[in-house]
């Protein structure tokens, strides 16, 4: 399948008709084949994902928006896509799709055309090979549709990069199930199974003795007016449920108005002054113990370089003062030794030698004459007292800039809040809306409980009947359609298992195949395990154990994520086109990188990629990166005077000289 053109009319933020070429083209001269990627670049809010969403209702029409919706909620997502900007009040819009599809060796065109007014039903027209297909009505169209490209398996090629990473999340395994079973056709045999197993019942009940068949009918009957009951029961629960949803809107609505008259400043206005008072206190502290710590040693910590000078000095007196105490101790003892002694000789040798070293101190270098309790006083406080001041100071210090800062930006958050009696009528109606939403909220409750209850009592009736028909199986069971019949129903049975044995080994080696090729280079060692029960995928590191998905970064999901989606793809064998919307944004460089070079070129013959300036930049664009896959870009220009986009061809930075896609 190639898309080969999308037009769009009145359609969300597009006004007017436009027509994009999506088929891809040759990037160059030297290239033997068309290149796969078709760019789109848009700002967040030009009309990106409209593109995608243009896609998906024109193939898909109400399964668009999920299943179970109601014909009027269906209405109300028709009504919205309609464009709302300036001057235009048409009130209708439609979407046309052209592309080829192969099927059965052979290749047609088909042209989709669904469009609507504001408040009126869809009308679907499809065009084969320029033929009009006339004699479908509206849902045999769909149906068609349905059939050439599975509603199953929209979202695992035309998918948004912000959601996919729910795949990763999905720890029940249902929504990778649901994907293989229609990927791969296992739901085709297991709707073959249910069909054989309705045709076995028939027949039994056929063959039933007429008591037994009236329980049954009987049974059935109270079975499908159960099931009505549950249904009805359902449809209350969707009811509520959107009633909670309005009131959550109303709430959001009044939050957001309270917000912009300061609300949110109001909130916390008290508890902020409360706060201001505590910080007012506290600097009051911090100042007073500041002026403590400078009434004592902390100048002595301020001038280091002087405090070791004063020291060295004082070291200095000291050695001094102790060497003039030992000379008079000396010319002392020398006196008493001369009065005591007949031969004064050695001790006159000894005063003279005592004379020399006197003269050579110096009593002019004792400036001081600190005595040594006063010096070791002033040691202590230099070396110790004063740099414990300094350390007390210096972080009341830091700590009382902190606190002026927080003071000021309290008062600027005061100053923003309103009086309370300017925001109590948004506060009245907050008050009133909670109220509502707890009464609504509780019916919810109320009436999912009794859907339930109902539905049990459905699949209760609906176990009593299949007992009767196990228990009343009759002879005519040996009727070779019947014996066939069951031969088939357990043929299938087998050959289901083993079908889904091989599809998921195929699909684990190209999960793993995928993986190690988009994943950094630290998680090349992994593999991946898939439960054929569960279909939960388990990554397996090089120790063989199991990793717990939960663990994993964003990032990481969305490469997990891809990872499947490809490996469904390439295990499929469906050849279909890859739309991508906001394909980059939780990817850091590492993993954008991979994924630049060896998802986007490889992931399909037509890859439609939707991004922002800052996810395909002007360095992915360019050589090295994207350039020669590549076919043709668009940017997608938001007017905010017209409230309107439009398409120039070209991407941001790099325009060709032709006028804009489409006209008003």
């Amino acid at each position: 399948m190639i898309i080969k053109s999308l037009v769009l009319n009145n359609f969300r933020v597009f006004r007017g008709v436009h027509e994009i070429d999506l088929e891809p083209r040759k990037a160059n001269s030297f290239q033997t084949k068309a290149a796969p990627i078709v760019l789109f670049g848009g700002l967040n809010g030009a009309g990106k994902t409209s593109i995608l969403t243009a896609v998906r209702v024109a193939l898909y029409g109400r399964t668009a928006f999920g299943r179970g919706l109601s014909s009027a909620d269906y209405q109300g997502q028709l009504d919205a896509l309609i464009h709302k900007g300036v001057d235009l009040s048409e009130g209708k819009t439609s979407i046309e799709l052209l592309f080829t599809h192969s099927q059965n060796g052979m290749e047609n065109e088909y042209r989709v055309i669904r469009s609507w007014k504001r408040g009126h039903k869809d009308k679907l027209l499809l065009v084969q090979d320029g033929k009009e297909l006339s004699n479908m009505s509206h849902d045999q169209c769909q149906s068609f549709l349905n059939e050439l490209v599975p509603t199953g398996i929209s979202e695992l090629f035309f998918f948004d990069g912000e959601k996919i990473a729910e795949l990763a999340e999905d720890e029940s395994g249902e929504v990778l199930q649901t994907a293989v079973r229609r990927l791969l056709g296992i739901d085709v045999v297991e709707r073959l199974r249910n069909d054989l197993a309705i045709y076995l019942k028939r027949h039994d009940v056929s063959a039933m003795p007429d008591s037994i068949k009236s329980q049954v009918e009987k049974l059935e009957k109270e079975h499908q007016e159960a099931a009505q009951k549950a249904d009805l029961a359902t449809s209350k629960v969707t009811r509520s449920r959107e009633k909670v949803d309005r009131i959550d809107a109303e709430i959001h609505k009044v939050e957001q108005e309270l917000s912009a008259r300061g609300g949110a400043w109001a909130k916390s206005r008290e508890q902020e002054q409360q706060r201001q008072m505590e910080l007012e206190g506290e600097r009051k502290e911090l100042e007073k113990a500041l002026r403590s710590e400078m009434d004592g040693s902390l100048p002595l910590a301020l001038a280091p370089k002087a405090m070791a000078k004063l020291l060295e000095q004082l070291e200095t007196e000291k050695a001094l003062k102790q060497k003039l105490t030992f000379q008079k101790e000396l010319d002392s003892f020398l006196t008493q030794l001369k009065a005591k002694t007949v031969d004064s000789t050695i001790v006159n040798a000894a005063r003279a030698l005592a004379a020399e070293q006197a003269e050579e101190l110096d009593t002019s270098k004792i400036q001081l004459d600190l005595s040594d309790r006063e010096y070791n006083q002033l040691q202590a406080q230099v070396t110790a007292i004063a740099k414990g001041s300094f350390e007390r100071f210096d972080a009341a210090r830091k700590r009382l800039v902190e606190v002026g800062e927080q003071i000021a930006e309290l008062s600027i958050n005061i100053s923003r809040a309103p009086e309370e009696e300017q925001i109590q009528g948004q506060l009245a109606q907050l008050k009133e809306l909670n109220a509502k939403r707890a009464k609504v909220l509780l019916e919810h409750q109320a009436q999912t409980e009794a859907a339930k209850k109902q539905y049990r009592v459905a699949i209760d009736l609906a176990r009593k009947v299949q007992r009767l028909h196990e228990k009343h199986k009759v002879a005519s069971n040996a009727e070779s359609s019947v014996v066939n019949a069951r031969k088939t129903q357990a043929m299938l049975s087998q050959f289901t298992e083993s079908l889904t044995e091989i599809r998921v080994k195929q699909l684990e080696l190209a999960f793993i195949k995928s993986y190690q090729k988009l994943a950094r280079k630290e998680d090349l060692q992994l593999s991946a395990r898939i439960n054929t029960d569960t279909f939960d995928v388990e990554l397996i590191d090089e120790h063989k154990r199991v990793i717990n998905r939960k663990a994993l970064s964003a990032g990481e999901k969305q490469i997990y994520a891809i990872s499947i989606l490809e490996a469904l793809a390439k295990t499929s064998g469906k050849n279909l086109p890859i739309i991508i919307d906001t394909p980059l944004g939780r990817l850091d460089s590492k993993h954008r990188d991979k994924l630049i070079e060896h998802y986007f070129p490889e992931a399909s013959h037509q890859v439609i990629i939707l991004s922002t300036d800052t996810e395909i930049d002007e360095t992915y664009f360019g050589d090295g990166y994207l350039k020669d896959d590549i076919s043709h870009a668009f940017e997608i220009q938001f007017d905010a005077a017209t409230k309107s986009s439009k398409l120039r061809e070209g991407y941001f930075w790099q325009h060709d000289n032709g006028a804009a896609v489409g006209a008003n």
